[in-house]
């Protein structure tokens, strides 16, 4: 039977299902008798409930899961039939005027787009690259010392200096009164290593254990705490202790310490080169990745389904939340967000996945058993037993799910780049792994 299928707008479409009343009435009729064998009712044994109490209690809702049951498979029979791909869940509304002994419904809804790969050729994308420096090496080698240093404390006659550990109390007063975090005692921080505003930072500096200090902080404008932010503030601080910084010698000692099975200065720096140079190679290929996607959405001409952006949307919002809910957050969950903060973001997604999902189809760019292999196993290099981590990811779906769907996304870049007006640009190695 022909399916009638009305277009609406654009992607909108509707399809009037009409189902027969004897065939609904007879579905809740045969679940009301298998129901009936099993309720339990007050003044009656399991199985002996009569049936027009059976269909008192539960013939309402009975009833609604059949129809129910029966419009989904009306409605994706007909759906089939008319080859439609839908896009989101169909809106489903009763009509007053169906013929005698059947009951009609509306079904509307949203069908995928077609999509239009436009000339790739004539979209710009920047496509930057790294190179591990010496000078990178070095200070990760010293980042690695920082975190194995050890602390002494200083002669009572030597004051507070750089790279000092301090032990201090400090109480603040906004015109005289306290405030909320202005206060506490024997707190702890390294010295100019920004832990502190640098006002706060800097008036510390040469004081001695049991030296007491008065001073006036300027908070910043855009400080985090908004009641103080942009307002002046007078702190009166105690030294209490000046814990001196020692770092370790980078020798054969360290390098074995840091499990450099050779144990030799060359050997670290080589691991750390190694290790940067893998956490280059996944940032390049982010940003590079970033700037396709930029471009793709320039070249692709689609309709939005807006039935896939709501449905984005209130992924967004989920997440958000349950973030929320990560830090602490009382009733997270409750907590309004605004989601015309999030629609252009999530029109974005909606648009770029169809257009990726286009690319893969016509150009076969999907993910091969390979590439998912090495693509694991780069991730896993990093980790200090890389097979388990390996078995990992291998043993479940939803992980390699993820996986899968990064490699096909890298496919699609190195296929855009292959074709489009390629800008090469050299990027320095702190503003990499500095960006956001």
């Amino acid at each position: 039977m022909a399916v009638n299928v009305e277009t609406l707008e654009k992607l909108e479409r509707r399809i009037t299902l009409t189902l027969a009343a004897s065939d609904i009435s007879g579905d809740v009729e045969t679940r009301l008798k298998r129901l009936a064998r099993t309720v339990k009712a007050d003044g009656f044994r399991p199985g002996k409930v009569p049936m027009s109490v059976v269909a008192q209690r539960y013939g309402y809702s009975v009833q609604y899961e059949v129809v129910n049951d029966r419009v989904n498979k009306a409605f994706n029979d007909a759906t089939t039939e008319a080859k439609l791909r839908v896009a989101g869940a169909p809106s489903i509304a009763q009509k007053d005027d169906a013929p005698e002994g059947q009951v009609s419904f509306d079904a509307t809804f949203e069908v995928y787009p077609d999509v239009v790969i436009g000339d790739l050729g004539t979209a710009e994308v920047e496509r930057v690259a790294t190179e591990v420096t010496e000078a990178a090496i070095d200070r990760t080698v010293e980042i690695l010392r920082k975190q194995r240093r050890t602390f002494a404390q200083r002669p009572a006659a030597e004051g507070a200096a750089e790279t000092d550990r301090v032990t201090i109390d400090f109480e603040g007063k906004i015109d005289g009164e306290p405030f909320d975090g202005g206060k506490a005692d024997a707190f702890q921080f390294t010295i100019g290593e920004g832990q502190m505003l640098e006002q706060f930072d800097k008036a510390v500096r040469g004081m001695k254990v049991g030296e007491s200090k008065t001073f006036p902080l300027q908070f910043p404008a855009e400080y985090q705490g908004k009641d103080v932010a942009g307002k002046e503030a007078d702190f009166m601080v105690t030294m209490k202790k000046i814990e001196a910084q020692h770092l370790p010698t980078v020798d054969e000692a360290f390098a074995k310490s840091l499990g450099i099975a050779e144990g030799t200065v060359d050997g670290l720096r080589a691991d750390v080169k190694r290790n940067l140079e893998r956490e280059v190679k996944f940032r390049v290929l982010a940003r590079n990745k970033g700037a396709v996607m930029d471009a793709l959405a320039q070249v692709a001409q689609l309709d939005v389904p807006k039935a896939l952006v709501a449905s984005e949307l209130e992924r967004m919002i989920e997440s958000v939340r349950e973030r929320l809910k990560q830090q602490g957050i009382k009733d997270a969950d409750k907590m309004p967000v605004p989601p015309e903060e999030f629609t252009p973001q999530a029109e974005r997604r909606v648009r770029l996945g169809l257009a990726v999902a286009e690319l893969v189809r016509t150009n076969n760019l999907q993910a091969k058993p390979e590439q998912l292999q090495k693509h694991i196993e780069e991730m896993c290099q990093s980790y200090e037993k890389p097979a388990e981590v390996m078995r990992w990811y291998l043993g479940d779906r939803q992980r390699m799910a993820e996986v899968e769907a990064v490699v096909v996304e890298n496919n699609v870049t190195e296929f855009v780049l292959a074709r489009a007006k390629v800008v090469d640009k050299v990027l320095p190695f702190d503003e990499l792994m500095t960006a956001s």
